[in-house]
């Protein structure tokens, strides 16, 4: 299949959908790595970026959208649209939760 494309719109500009196949989703969990909440720490205390949480969100959101990816395909989708991303903290901070979710379609 060719490259899915991804919107957080509704719509296609300039492309019909010709059905809508569902709700597609992808979620990810990642703990907190104790080294990297020190370092982010210092990081903020200094006044720079705290790159290793960054690198975190970074890694995580790609595995949730992955997974979503993954699912629209086996749907037979050729696009993901109104895609919603979130980002939460669960356990008392300890872990990052990322989940992103969408409609899969097929548009011409």
């Amino acid at each position: 299949m060719g490259r899915m494309l991804i919107t957080t719109t509704s719509t296609l500009d300039g492309r019909m959908i010709k059905e809508y196949l569902g709700l597609v989703s992808g979620e990810t969990i990642m703990g907190a790595n104790i080294i990297r909440d020190f370092m982010a720490g210092i990081t903020d205390i200094v006044g720079g970026r705290a790159s290793a949480y960054e690198q975190s969100l970074i890694e995580a959101k790609q595995i949730a959208m992955s997974e979503m990816i993954q699912e629209a395909e086996n749907m037979g989708a050729n696009a993901v649209i109104g895609v919603d991303l979130d980002y939460e903290t669960v356990g008392q901070g300890s872990m990052l939760m990322v989940s992103v979710s969408g409609t899969a379609v097929i548009f011409e």
